[in-house]
């Protein structure tokens, strides 16, 4: 078993801010702590935040990179819970961007002792589409031939991919940043979690959530569309769900006037 020690310096753990309200922010996939960075002055003088990253991505300990831990997302909540376990943290509010949506669900479910409730931004349990009552927005063939350009043209990759994932109404400076962010993660570890995150399906798990959940959807969309956020809303209990009037899967980045007042609203 890891040392506390070992788990901040493995996950690269920050804690900023103060109050009794423990929340935890989650980051998607390609992306890091960084990308928090536009919602926090807005959270960080009302709540303890705790910002970290996921084996492999931004700051952590690369060395501690498994492909056989992190091939599915089972890996990433073992991340969470670890990190709960060594800060001693019970009765978290988890924030998750995308995927960590879903890792927060795993996480929850496995140690609700952990947690008090989840707030999901742009959730989907499943990228692909399922015939024929379920449609996470791609086909099967679509996605592998995105996990092909990974390794054929990994700068090429993050430059399609990140305006797409921001929207067409994004500055260059966002898109630049999150295009900044898919290259600076390891190609092996980025091509594993992508796997891990594109070609799940976790729709069984959304009726076993056990803690209140807001579900922050995209009005539009190009990942997970604003059908899969009424998915997610129908087949989870004390679920909420908020669609806002923006455009991007990322919009605690490119919306966070609009992101921060329903995390506050739900927290107080």
């Amino acid at each position: 078993m890891l040392t506390r020690e070992e788990i901040v310096v493995r996950n690269n753990i920050e804690i900023i801010g103060s109050g009794d309200t423990v929340v935890m922010l989650a980051h998607g996939f390609g992306c890091d702590q960084n990308m928090w960075q536009h919602l926090t002055p807005s959270l960080r003088d009302h709540y303890t935040l705790i910002l970290f990253d996921y084996v492999g991505s931004g700051q952590s300990q690369l060395s501690a990179f498994s492909e056989a831990r992190y091939s599915t997302l089972d890996g990433y909540a073992r991340d969470v819970f670890e990190i709960c376990q060594a800060l001693n943290l019970k009765g978290v509010h988890f924030i998750g961007h995308s995927v960590s949506c879903t890792i927060g669900l795993l996480a929850a479910i496995a140690h609700p002792e952990r947690f008090a409730s989840q707030v999901m931004i742009c959730p989907s349990p499943c990228f692909l589409n399922v015939p024929p009552d379920y449609q996470g927005g791609f086909e099967q063939a679509d996605m592998e031939e995105l996990i092909d350009l990974m390794d054929r043209n990994y700068i090429g990759w993050a430059s399609y991919l990140a305006p797409l994932v921001l929207g067409a109404e994004s500055s260059e400076l966002l898109v630049g940043e999150l295009s900044d962010s898919f290259c600076s993660t390891d190609p092996v570890v980025a091509k594993t979690f992508a796997k891990a995150t594109f070609f799940s399906d976790y729709r069984h798990l959304l009726p076993q959530a056990k803690h209140p959940t807001l579900i922050l959807q995209s009005q539009v969309d190009a990942l997970a569309n604003e059908n899969v956020g009424k998915y997610v809303y129908e087949h989870m209990p004390r679920s909420t769900l908020r669609v806002l009037p923006s455009e991007g899967h990322c919009i605690h980045m490119t919306h966070p006037g609009l992101v921060s007042p329903e995390i506050r609203d739900w927290l107080d």
